[in-house]
C-alpha cells in the first residue's frame, strides 16, 4: 500500500479503536451495574470526565473523516497520490497526537497543543485540496 492507503487505513483504523475503547468501558460498567444499559448518552455527558473526552476524541475523527480522509481517497482513485504520500504519514500523526492529547487533559495547555495538532492536518489537507484541483 502507499503512504496515502496507508494513512487513510490508520485514520479509520484509529476511529474504531476509540469507539472499541469506548464500548469496552461501557460494557465493563453495564456488566459492574454501574451504569444500566440504557443509561448511556452519545457524548457520554453522565460519565467521568475521561469517557465524556473519549467521546469528544471519537466524534472528531468521525466528523473529520469524510473531508481528510474523501481527499485521500481522491488522491488514490485519481492516481493523484504523488501529492498526498509525502504528508500522509504527517497527517495521521497530527490526528493521533489530537486525540490522545484530548484524552489526556482539558487544560489550557492541552487544548492548545490539540489545536495545533489539528491545525498540522487543516494545512496539509487545504494545501492537498488546493494541489488536487489544480492537477
Amino acid at each position: 500500500m502507499n503512504p496515502t492507503l496507508t494513512a487513510l487505513t490508520g485514520f479509520v483504523a484509529w476511529s474504531l479503536f476509540l469507539l472499541v475503547l469506548m464500548e469496552v468501558i461501557r460494557c465493563k460498567l453495564v456488566v459492574t451495574k454501574a451504569v444500566s444499559a440504557n443509561g448511556f448518552t452519545p457524548d457520554n455527558s453522565n460519565l467521568s470526565p475521561f469517557m465524556q473526552r473519549l467521546a469528544r476524541a471519537h466524534a472528531n475523527c468521525v466528523e473529520g473523516l469524510p473531508i481528510f480522509g474523501g481527499l485521500m481517497l481522491i488522491a488514490v482513485v485519481a492516481g493523484k497520490t504523488t501529492i498526498t504520500d509525502p504528508l500522509a504519514y504527517a497527517f495521521l500523526c497530527a490526528r493521533i497526537v489530537q486525540s490522545v492529547i484530548h484524552l489526556c487533559s482539558l487544560s489550557s495547555l492541552a487544548v492548545t497543543l490539540r489545536f495545533a495538532a489539528f491545525t498540522v492536518q487543516l494545512a496539509i489537507c487545504v494545501y492537498w485540496a488546493a494541489r488536487l484541483l489544480s492537477a
